[in-house]
């Protein structure tokens, strides 16, 4: 795959988009001269694109432009960024303009992907939050992808989910990010609100191995249309850091890097050396929450986290231990 292909996006439409993307008016005459097609062409593609969920405004006698500037994914960018530590595989990296679900994707096609894959995509038509909620995901502006790595079968990953959100965090804190908590299990908040997701699926293989795809959802910039239809509080990284926000690819280059480190290291070290740290930085430990469970609400007060990442509630003088996969959590104010 060429560098910065967007796999499924036509040639055509995708070179379009690309004298788009600097959020400027650009005549149908002029896109159809300098790409060498007919204007009905250029008009095909933009509405394929709008199809897509590529928001492009169309003005008489000016021509068509984005609602906002966009940066497209680009493998080269991604991968040369990513700065691996010692003994760190380089992974396998792809692009796709639209998924149904990138940790789907991996899921279903594992065997014929490396033990060390990545799948990023520019928009997904069914993303996948925890619980069998959806991750609205429109195009373009935002990081959606998944991670795929082989552990022996027997390995414990009930830890894995704390660990990824303590180094996605890291990252997210170097890159100029300020103030994220860590909700449990896996949510990444900004004063309360949501930024990001991590959904952990796994399968074990034929020949033994388990197959862990570790997905995260993060809000870079949410048009107001696509924001509307979320049913909770949440934020984007254009509302934090504004103009200073960085670089979409380096973002997901440092998350994938944070990711692989933690990967490489999890095997021999398992959660022991991140359980602190996430200590440090959630929001729930000490407060009053609301669990749900089974259909059933219920009072609580969130102690701790047993040493597999299981979060340990206090109810009617009773300790409980929830498993990340049972319960959902409403922090009260």
């Amino acid at each position: 795959m060429p560098p910065g292909t967007l796999l499924s996006l036509p040639e055509i439409a995708q070179a379009v988009l690309a004298r788009l993307a600097d959020g400027r008016f650009h005549s149908g005459q002029a896109l159809a001269g300098d790409l060498k097609i007919s204007r009905t062409t250029v008009w095909q593609q933009v509405q394929w694109l709008r199809a897509l969920g590529v928001e492009i405004q169309a003005v008489a006698g000016r021509g068509y432009r984005l609602t906002r500037p966009l940066e497209l994914l680009d493998q080269e960018r991604i991968v040369s960024a990513l700065d691996l530590p010692p003994g760190c595989p380089l992974p396998s990296v792809e692009i796709y303009a639209c998924l149904p679900s990138t940790n789907t994707y991996l899921l279903e096609t594992a065997a014929a992907h490396p033990s060390v894959s990545v799948c990023l995509a520019e928009a997904q038509t069914q993303g996948k939050g925890r619980l069998g909620r959806t991750w609205t995901s429109p195009f373009g502006y935002n990081l959606y992808f998944s991670l795929l790595w082989r552990f022996a079968c027997g390995e414990s990953l009930s830890g894995l989910s704390l660990a990824a959100g303590v180094a996605v965090l890291r990252e997210l804190l170097a890159l100029g990010f300020p103030q994220l908590q860590l909700k449990w299990p896996n949510d990444i908040l900004w004063q309360g609100k949501k930024l990001g997701g991590i959904l952990i699926e796994a399968v074990t293989e034929p020949q033994g191995q388990c197959v862990a795809v570790i997905g995260l959802g993060l809000n870079l910039w949410l048009p107001a249309r696509e924001a509307a239809a979320i049913d909770q509080p949440w934020v984007d990284g254009y509302t934090i850091l504004g103009e200073s926000l960085p670089s979409r690819n380096l973002i997901a280059a440092k998350v994938i890097r944070g990711l692989l480190a933690l990967l490489c290291a999890y095997s021999e070290q398992g959660i022991t050396p991140w359980l602190e740290e996430w200590r440090l930085v959630n929001c729930v430990l000490g407060r009053n929450v609301e669990v749900i469970q089974a259909g059933q609400r219920y009072e609580a007060i969130a102690v701790d986290v047993t040493e597999d990442g299981f979060l340990i509630v206090q109810c009617q003088g009773q300790h409980q231990i929830l498993a990340a996969g049972e319960v959902r959590l409403k922090l009260h104010e």
